[in-house]
């Protein structure tokens, strides 16, 4: 069962599905566990996420599954704008609907996020302080180096484009002008955020009718600040961080050293995987079974959360 539901973040209303739990499995007296789940960058809650959010019901999870502001079916003027402080605001947001959710025990909730948004899940339970776990699909963790890594891959050339339309876009900010939009993924050796191979076919294969493959270039200029591994020291939770060993987007030498900053609660696993291959086929398989492995032994009712790190 899927129910479309709402909340607000800092004015605007936000769509989200609540997958209530198909069982109560992990129930306790206060109720069940939920995990609430967003996409990376410029992706939308029907893109992919329904492929982890539904076994999560099955398993006896409860899952909240929400699109940012200005993205998929949520509100906001600021269309396909991707902001770090915003796409944070909103989970915080989303964590503290999901608490009042009928049912769902407040103090096992979860965070989930994927690329993007997997750096966001640490942050936003380190400020939490009251997270139960976090789950870290192919995060980006240090934008500094990620943009290393995208170097080492792809050399000046793309960086430099992305950084000169980035330019552009800001410059029609300033002067109130509509945005000017570059593509999410692309083939290699064209203009768009994320270049891999195959990465047309690959995202149609899970993306859906909400997604659109465009954000606004002035995204490009900042990801260098984005470094969620300045934050997990504080993380007092249950870990699980997930790295693909072929992953051309997000280091999976950032995210090693991002779980070894957690310290005893981090566990890392790693797959033979590119960026976009957790969201269906065997890579979102083999995935999934540690998510669910994880989660069932860190969210068992007669267990506390804050003592299953290991």
């Amino acid at each position: 069962m899927r129910n479309d539901v709402s909340f607000t973040s800092h004015g605007v209303t936000c769509a989200a599905w609540h997958l209530p739990a198909a069982s109560d499995a992990l129930a306790g007296p206060a109720g069940r566990p939920c995990v609430v789940m967003a996409h990376g960058f410029g992706g939308t809650r029907d893109s992919g996420l329904l492929n982890y959010a539904e076994p999560f019901a099955a398993a006896g999870i409860d899952a909240f599954v929400f699109d940012y502001r200005g993205f998929g079916d949520s509100g906001g003027t600021h269309r396909q704008d991707v902001s770090v402080r915003r796409q944070r605001q909103d989970y915080h947001a989303a964590l503290a609907a999901a608490r009042h959710l009928p049912g769902v025990d407040p103090d096992r909730i979860v965070l989930w996020g994927a690329s993007y948004s997997g750096g966001h899940a640490l942050v936003v339970a380190a400020q939490d302080g009251n997270t139960a776990a976090v789950v870290s699909l192919t995060p980006v963790t240090d934008g500094l180096a990620s943009l290393a890594h995208l170097l080492r891959h792809a050399g000046p050339r793309p960086l430099g484009r992305l950084a000169a339309h980035g330019l552009r876009d800001a410059a029609r900010a300033l002067t109130g002008r509509p945005p000017h939009h570059v593509p999410v993924v692309g083939d290699p050796g064209t203009l768009a955020m994320m270049t891999l191979p195959d990465a047309l076919a690959t995202a149609a294969s899970f993306a859906g009718p909400t997604f659109r493959n465009e954000v606004c270039a002035r995204a490009a200029l900042v990801v260098g600040f984005n470094r969620p591994t300045t934050h997990v020291a504080r993380l007092a939770c249950p870990i699980l961080v997930q790295v693909g060993l072929h992953d051309r987007i997000a280091p999976p030498e950032a995210a090693r050293r991002t779980a070894e900053r957690v310290g005893p609660w981090a566990q890392l696993r790693s797959y033979p995987v590119d960026h976009l291959d957790v969201y269906a086929g065997p890579g979102q398989e083999r995935a999934l079974a540690d998510q669910l492995d994880f989660l069932t032994r860190c969210l068992g009712p007669s267990r506390s959360p804050r003592h299953n790190a290991s």
